[in-house]
């Protein structure tokens, strides 16, 4: 795999009523995430004109950190379990920096 840091963009669209649980989630995988070994920053940001629209902006040292944390216990449980749900539209981009 490709030894370049990988960032991730993922936008996230929450069902209505259930921005305040995705968020309160989203800490407890921040904190973990930013523990991993590859990772270099988790950050998460929100829509000023639409609350329910979250975008996370991450970054880790190569693919294969990325692999690791989608494969991780906090991975599994907070964001496939329970808030993959709570969305209704999610969209995942992995890019890499040109310049």
């Amino acid at each position: 795999m490709s030894q370049n840091p990988v960032y991730v963009y993922a936008q996230w669209h929450v069902k209505d009523g259930q921005v305040d649980t995705v968020l309160e989630l989203l800490q407890h995988v921040a904190a973990k995430t930013l523990q991993e070994e590859g990772n270099l920053f988790y950050k998460i940001h929100q829509n000023q004109s639409d609350k329910n629209n979250l975008i996370l902006f991450e970054g880790y040292s190569d693919a294969d950190a990325v692999e690791a944390h989608r494969h991780s216990e906090h991975y599994k449980s907070f964001v496939a379990e329970q808030i993959i749900p709570l969305l209704e539209k999610r969209e995942v981009i992995l890019m890499d920096q040109l310049l």
